[in-house]
């Protein structure tokens, strides 16, 4: 996809709610940044800025795009493929710095701009995509690109560049390209609806509890953090736990009180789907059958088989395969993990049948039957600071030579996110990062990477990039305790963090992690290794009171229990992505109302045999943000394609010495700072050597097919 895109003139102008526009000269978002790396000036940033922004920087590159298509001058590389890549500089900077602020801390004006600039940014796209002065141009160019004599990333931009073009509707007829704006235009609406209904909806749905002996088994820390939460909703005395946006919600492996669990569950299955201001039943419903009505006018049979094209899956029925492969072996194990809590329970005389909201609670019963452990001692050992120094950032150290500096003189946009310079291996500047750890009401739920300021030898340019995660902030004077859970998730974002900081492309267009969806986790997933790799664990494992280490038989215990419940996170994993295909792979007339959505998804589970009642998909139809506003629709299958190439490379690093400067700096040569210069399975072919095997990942989630009992 170009980096940017044209607007034309008769579109009304941008305005900020309730706020009038700035003199230029005190727009911050007008100019580059004189910070280091060109880091936003998060300090003197206001919501009135953006709107004018986004009016000057889409107007700055309708007047660079015209010059480029009205130049009398023949197409050439550089004065169409290098300039367009040039093109759009302070519209960039403005979309960056608002849409990621929008999931990071945003509010109500920005979400009310966020409204209005959807339509007016799928437009803006569009008018440059279609216009056939540029599609005209492109393909002179790669008509004759054997003859242009381009260096291999400058061939892939003209290769993809006009694979995109054709792509999103470049020949289509003058007819159908009105009618395609006009999809692009409601689809980016609709997408923004569904985020924040999602988004309102998790601040608005607190689960509330009256009495203290009902939080039994929470810790002392969680219960204070449960009744400020409610003092600050307006309820002194009572307790209010937040919902998070999975199914699964983390209060439920320690609570005793089963009702409670029940209540909390339900309310997070629910979400979406009971009417009113946050309903996303009509969204999903219209927004799948605008999808596919796009995917046929582009000449698709279905959305899927059009995102999937430019994947290195390629096609829906590989998606299929290998869902279909492991679905079976998945549920299989799920209910031989469900029989075994059942035990627990009929021997504790429960006199009931698991249920989803028992599974989290039962599983850590027989997890520390089974390895003599719980979360709760694990816990004091993983402190939150000395997890991300002595832990992330040290693997980073080690495999690649890295130097991390804290740098508070760095403006931030929330007073609990920090700012690091990283220093490469020779000591030079390389880029900078910020940590958002904590949750807030002004942050969409999950964990996510992003780029502030993209890599690029074109443009100068270095990264600035971004993790945030959604840790509950502890109590005023209490340290910031990790699940092991939050653990991995924050080395998985800082393997997508490394993506972008290694990246040393050319051109905006491959920068960091612009590469296919289903190679975009590898990096993440293989750097979750390091988490439970005995050096790296024994680093940072360490109790926040005494500093002593996690004892060595702990160490044993948690590593052993890696595939404690692999049935149950594939079975939700393989749900949810088998409903991602199902909604994504019908035709328009195919889909159903938005009363039929839920009896859709139900029939979905049903035939592909992922309907086990206690283990619900990771997500539902209505809250499914992945696919449904962001960029992972035909898509969550990736996390699983992505992970063949995870488990492989991890065979391969312990075949090869492991934990060593030589093998970081090998994945960083070969993967990390190719971003989407080239192929994508070629990157892979090149670091590890050899084609991908599917074993270590069944392997891993316990997936081999079992031997048959002797007869």
């Amino acid at each position: 996809m170009l980096r940017a895109a044209f607007l034309p003139t008769l579109l009304l102008p941008v305005t900020t709610p309730a706020a009038s526009a700035p003199p230029p000269s005190l727009n911050p978002l007008l100019a580059p940044s004189t910070l280091a790396f060109a880091y936003p000036p998060f300090d003197r940033i206001r919501d009135e800025h953006f709107g004018v922004a986004f009016e000057q920087g889409m107007a700055e590159q309708r007047r660079e795009v015209e010059a480029i298509l009205s130049a009398s001058a023949a197409p050439t590389f550089a004065n169409t493929l290098v300039a367009l890549e040039r093109s759009g500089e302070t519209l960039s900077r403005a979309r960056s710095v608002f849409f990621n602020l929008a999931g990071a801390h945003g509010n109500d004006r920005t979400r009310a701009l966020e409204r209005q600039l959807a339509p007016r940014l799928a437009a803006h796209a569009d008018a440059i995509r279609l216009d056939p002065r540029l599609f005209a141009r492109v393909d002179r160019l790669f008509a004759d690109r054997a003859q242009l004599g381009l260096d291999p990333e400058s061939l892939r931009l003209l290769e993809k560049s006009h694979a995109d073009l054709v792509r999103s509707g470049a020949r289509l007829a003058e007819l159908e390209k009105a009618r395609l704006r006009a999809l692009n235009a409601e689809i980016s609406s609709l997408q923004t609806t569904f985020t924040q209904n999602v988004l309102k909806e998790v601040n608005a749905s607190l689960v509330w509890v009256d009495r203290a002996e009902d939080l039994d088994g929470l810790t002392p820390a969680e219960v204070a953090a449960a009744a400020e939460l409610a003092r600050a909703e307006g309820r002194p005395g009572a307790w209010a736990l937040r919902l998070l946006n999975t199914s699964g919600q983390p209060e439920l492996a320690s609570l005793r009180n089963r009702a409670l669990r029940e209540r909390i569950h339900q309310a997070s299955l629910a979400r979406g789907s009971r009417g009113g201001e946050f309903d996303n039943l009509v969204v999903v419903s219209r927004l799948a059958r605008l999808r596919a009505e796009r995917a046929r006018l582009l000449g698709y049979p279905n959305h899927a088989t059009y995102a999937l094209e430019d994947q290195t899956a390629r096609t829906p029925q590989a998606v299929n395969r290998l869902l279909a492969d492991l679905g079976p072996a998945a549920v299989a194990n799920a209910r031989r993990e469900a029989a075994a809590m059942q035990a627990i329970i009929d021997r504790e005389g429960g006199g009931f049948t698991l249920a989803a909201w028992d599974w989290p609670f039962y599983g850590e019963k027989e997890r520390r039957e089974r390895f003599a452990f719980d979360e709760a001692e694990l816990k004091p050992y993983l402190e939150a600071e000395r997890v991300l120094r002595d832990g992330v950032f040290f693997a980073a150290e080690k495999l690649f030579g890295l130097t991390f500096r804290a740098r508070p003189d760095l403006p931030v946009y929330e007073e609990t996110v920090r700012a690091y310079e990283i220093l490469d291996a020779d000591g030079r500047p390389l880029a900078a990062f910020l940590l958002d750890l904590y949750a807030r009401p002004s942050k969409r739920g999950g964990a996510w990477m992003n780029s502030y300021v993209d890599q690029s030898r074109l443009l100068g340019s270095r990264a600035v990039v971004g993790n945030h995660l959604n840790v509950n902030r502890p109590v005023a004077g209490e340290p910031t305790l990790l699940t092991f859970d939050q653990v991995v998730t924050l080395f998985h974002e800082f393997g997508h963090a490394l993506h972008g900081l290694f990246s040393a492309v050319e051109y905006p267009r491959f920068s960091g992690t612009k590469v296919p969806r289903d190679f975009v986790e590898f990096p993440s997933q293989v750097y979750e290794m390091w988490a439970t790799w005995p050096e790296v664990l024994r680093h940072y494992a360490r109790h926040h009171r005494t500093g002593e280490p996690l004892p060595e038989a702990l160490v044993g215990k948690v590593i052993a229990a890696g595939k404690f419940h692999q049935g149950y996170r594939t079975t939700e994993y393989l749900a949810a992505a088998v409903l991602d295909q199902a909604w994504h792979q019908l035709a328009p007339e195919e889909v159903p109302g938005p009363e039929g959505v839920l009896a859709f998804e139900a029939a979905v589970l049903r035939r592909a045999g992922l309907d086990f009642a206690p283990v619900p998909p990771r997500y539902r139809t209505p809250y499914f943000s992945h696919i449904f506003s962001s960029g992972y629709s035909a898509g969550y299958y990736s996390y699983l394609w992505a992970e063949v190439l995870d488990a492989d490379a991890v065979e391969w690093f312990r075949a090869n010495g492991g934990f060593t400067r030589a093998n970081g700096d090998r994945l960083r040569r070969t993967v990390l700072s190719r971003g989407g210069s080239a192929d994508a399975m070629q990157l892979y072919r090149d670091f590890r050597g050899a084609e991908p095997e599917l074993r270590p990942l069944l392997q891993r989630r316990g997936l081999e097919p079992r031997a048959e009992p002797a007869r």
